[in-house]
């Protein structure tokens, strides 16, 4: 403290009910009550609630400390907390006319500067004039005061409501609004306060609903999130659907373990059950053991499509037990009637599977083959008995390409091509879509087909989604890459090509599969020469071939495929996006095996780890780009006209690792044919810091230049080393 500073009198302690400080921010609560939503459609319309929600608060300028949504079958909420009390204030700033321009010579406004103050809503008298690059100019500054958050929310939480949109909607009074299902309530408070916004003709209140059977009639006040989310409770409701997925599993667990079964895990179905409930109660029920005659993927999809039921395994075989857990929407003194009541249904819905299942083995699959003449493949692309014919010729030709000695792989999978598709046609699979392959592997096995063909129909689908489980046998691996490959070449070849994130007939999916199939059953086969077939096959069939087809269809087909070969070499591989694109770069006009594609990839994304392999790249892109930029008369090299020393050494050591690298690539050993690459640096850096490529000499010129197209072409044996990213080059 200087001399001339006083010391600061204490602060007084504030006076008993002196006025407290202002609020800043309160919470925001929001919930739309409804009639039963499609379990499918909650999960999304809560990610959209809480991004518009934070996307429109950011807009406006209303500060925020969290927002979070919560959802049942009946209502979805948004609860936003320390949201500011007042917009943020901001300073607007436009620039408008030149002083030459808004002023005439006696300093009087021109219609110019009058017009843009008008414009902007200031007088003349307010407009700034300021130097700028290109001269003086006028600006009109505006403080814009930020306006109280309750006043703005008014016209925001409709707009919030209106925006939220669903797969499937519909209109169900005069206002004309669309939602997945009618609207009967709207809550809306702010700090506690009732905010009364309208939005399918119904204003927002502080009442809220219970559970539609354990609830009051009366609903329940509510005056914040807190009290909302007891008060629901106490009404029967777990409005949290993590909550809800936590007291599901826990229920699950300990019936498991009660009765010594093993749950058969459905993510999909535990997802349903989290949101179809708003109170899960578990229950445990049984159906008759004579069931278990019918194939369990049939009894396990039956209680999983028709009522939503887990299936229950046994320990120790994994077979499947007559019982099943259904998960409840209700908590009753006697859940028995309601476990009674599942038993009922579910009886009656496994008699209708055995029904199909019995009366499909009374025809076999090949008598079924020849109505697959009256079922349509795609309108474009005929039917599925002509799909069928394509699928076996493609199939025989993979198997011979897998295996060319093989000849009884090449039988089963012709024959299982030729029963593949008959099992569309059966009742089980009419009922139970998913259970396609599956069943046609059943009744072939039946009908006494060989095991190997019956496993091959089974997996034929496989993988069914984009990380599932892949056919274990090289059949089924062949004929699931027959029926894919079949698909995206006739999808292409007819114009029907995915578009953004449009693909309705997931060929992304098939593209994703063929790569996985291909790579993780280590399959070497010419993919090119299999693409090629696949098109050959279908333009034999007549269809009609869309214009883009004809000049680039091989290439878009190849190049569809690569996409996800990109994709599976970064997320499985980590492998660097320029290391993928060299590679494959090269590959179109070769062998497509894509196998040996990834584990140069593998090689070269090692190499790029090692020291010189920078300097390298840069030695071989000046190289490069000279080629490409000077104009020469591409004769051979003559090592007659060799000047200096450094030419003929580049010359002798190219030759030398070219003779090394094709004996590494012909045994498959990559890392030692890109050490080739490696070893001539020295004789790269030595050229050029000795010589001048552009010499006078245009004769000594151009064949320094084959010297290094020569170097060029070695590189680019390996890769394209030009889509290589590296610092200095």
């Amino acid at each position: 403290m200087t001399k001339n500073q006083k010391p600061r009198p204490p602060v007084p302690p504030a006076k008993k009910g002196s006025r407290p400080s202002p609020v800043t921010a309160a919470e925001l609560l929001l919930e739309i009550g409804v009639e039963e939503l499609p379990y499918q459609f909650i999960t999304p319309a809560l990610a959209a609630l809480k991004g518009s929600a934070e996307q429109l608060l950011k807009d406006h300028r209303l500060a925020f400390q969290s927002a979070c949504t919560l959802g049942t079958p009946r209502r979805l909420t948004l609860v936003v907390t320390g949201l500011a009390t007042q917009q943020t204030s901001m300073v607007k700033e436009a620039m408008g006319p030149s002083k030459a321009v808004a002023f005439d010579p006696t300093g009087q406004p021109t219609r110019a500067a009058t017009g843009f103050a008008a414009g902007q809503g200031v007088s003349v008298q307010e407009l700034q004039i300021r130097q700028t690059p290109k001269g003086e100019y006028l600006f009109a500054v505006k403080q814009e005061q930020g306006r109280p958050t309750n006043v703005v929310l008014k016209e925001l939480l409709s707009q919030l409501i209106s925006k939220l949109s669903f797969p499937k909607a519909m209109k169900w009074n005069s206002t004309g609004v669309r939602f997945a299902r009618p609207v009967r309530w709207l809550v809306a408070l702010y700090g506690g306060a009732t905010l009364p916004i309208e939005a399918a003709g119904i204003i927002a209140g502080n009442r809220t609903e219970g559970h539609r059977v354990l609830g009051n009639a009366k609903g329940i006040v509510v005056r914040d999130s807190e009290s909302y989310l007891k008060g629901l409770e106490r009404q029967g409701v777990i409005s949290d659907p993590e909550r809800r997925r936590r007291m599901i599993e826990e229920q699950i667990a300990t019936l498991c373990k009660k009765t010594g079964f093993t749950l058969n895990v459905d993510g999909d179905l535990l997802d349903q059950a989290v949101y179809t409930t708003e109170c899960p109660n578990a229950i445990i029920g049984s159906f008759k053991p004579a069931y278990l005659e019918v194939p369990q993927e049939i009894l396990i999809t039956s209680m999983k499509e028709h009522q939503g039921f887990f299936s229950l395994m046994h320990k120790e075989t994994g077979k499947l037990v007559p019982h099943f857990i259904a998960v409840t929407n209700n908590r009753a003194k006697d859940m028995g009637l309601i476990r009674e009541g599942n038993e009922r249904v579910l009886a009656a819905r496994l008699a209708d599977a055995k029904f199909f299942f019995d009366e499909d083995r009374k025809v076999k699959l090949e008598d079924r083959v020849l109505k697959l003449a009256g079922v349509t493949f795609q309108q474009k692309l005929g039917t599925m008995e002509k799909k069928q014919q394509r699928i076996r010729k493609l199939a025989s030709m993979i198997a011979t390409s897998v295996r060319p000695q093989d000849y009884e792989l090449k039988q089963t999978c012709e024959r299982a091509a030729d029963l593949c598709k008959a099992d569309l046609l059966t009742g089980v699979v009419g009922e139970f879509p998913e259970l396609q392959g599956i069943m046609g592997g059943e009744y072939a096995k039946h009908d006494g087909e060989s095991e190997a063909v019956s496993q091959a129909i089974r997996e034929q689908y496989l993988p069914r989604s984009i990380e599932g489980e892949l056919p274990k046998t090289i059949a089924g691996q062949v004929l699931s890459l027959a029926d894919r490959l079949d698909s995206v070449a006739a999808f292409f070849y007819v114009g029907l090509v995915p578009t953004g994130s449009e693909d309705p007939f997931a060929l992304r999916r098939n593209a994703t599969a063929i790569v996985r199939i291909i790579l993780e059953g280590n399959l070497r086969l010419n993919l090119g020469k299999c693409i090629d077939n696949a098109i050959n096959l279908v333009q034999a069939d007549g269809f009609k071939r869309s214009q883009n087809f004809e000049s680039q269809g091989r290439r878009q087909v190849t190049e569809f495929i690569f996409e996800r070969v990109r994709h599976y070499g970064r997320i499985v591989h980590a492998l660097r996006d320029d290391v993928i694109e060299a590679v494959l770069k090269l590959a179109h006009d070769k062998a497509l095996n894509l196998v040996d594609l990834v584990q140069r990839m593998k090689a070269l994304e090692s190499v790029t780890t090692k020291p010189e392999f920078d300097p390298l790249i840069i030695g071989f892109k000046r190289a490069h780009r000279l080629v490409e930029k000077e104009q020469w008369d591409r004769k051979p090299v003559d090592s007659t006209r060799f000047e200096h020393i450094t030419e003929s050494a580049l010359y002798q050591a190219t030759a030398e690792e070219r003779e090394k690298m094709l004996s590494a690539l012909n045994r498959g050993e990559y890392g030692q044919a890109l050490d080739a690459l490696v070893r001539l640096k020295p004789a790269i850096d030595e050229f050029f810091t000795a010589v001048m490529v552009n010499a006078e000499d245009p004769a000594v010129r151009s064949n320094r230049l084959s010297l290094l197209q020569e170097v060029d072409d070695f590189f680019n044996s390996f890769a394209d080393f030009s889509q290589i990213v590296v610092q200095g080059g």
